[in-house]
C-alpha cells in the first residue's frame, strides 16, 4: 500500500486485526474502550481506511476484514521511516539504533544471525 496511514488509522486496524472480522459497531465500542473515541470518530477513520484500500466493510453489519497484513504496513512504514529520515539507508537507521545502546553478546549474536540469513 502506497498511501500512508495516519495515527487514529493505525489504532483502527490494530483492532481490526486483533478482532477481525469485526462489525463498525464492536469496532467503535472497542474504540471508545480503548481511545475514549465517540462513535462518529471510529466510523469516520473506517470510512478513510476503506477509501485507502486497506479493509472491506460487508452487509449486514457492516462487517470490517482487512485486505492488508499487518506485516505489510509494518514494513511499507518501516521503509517510508527510512526513506524520509535516512535517506533510504538502512545502514544509517541500524547504526542510529544501536549507536547509543549496550547490546549483551546475546542480542549481538542474535543481530548477527539475522543479518547472516539474508
Amino acid at each position: 500500500m502506497d498511501k500512508k496511514l495516519f495515527d487514529s488509522e493505525l489504532k483502527v486496524m490494530e483492532l481490526i486485526w486483533a478482532h477481525e472480522p469485526i462489525s463498525a459497531k464492536e469496532l467503535s465500542i472497542l474504540a471508545e474502550n480503548e481511545y475514549s473515541w465517540n462513535k462518529n470518530t471510529t466510523y469516520t477513520v473506517i470510512k478513510k481506511i476503506e477509501a485507502k484500500g486497506y479493509i472491506k466493510r460487508e452487509d449486514p453489519g457492516f462487517v470490517c476484514t482487512s485486505l492488508v497484513s499487518k506485516d505489510e504496513v509494518c514494513k511499507t512504514e518501516a521503509k517510508g521511516l527510512i526513506d524520509k529520515l535516512f535517506g533510504g539507508s538502512r545502514k544509517a537507521l541500524f547504526s542510529a539504533l544501536i549507536e547509543d545502546e549496550e547490546l549483551t553478546r546475546e542480542e549481538i549474536e542474535v543481530l548477527r544471525s539475522m543479518i547472516d540469513k539474508r
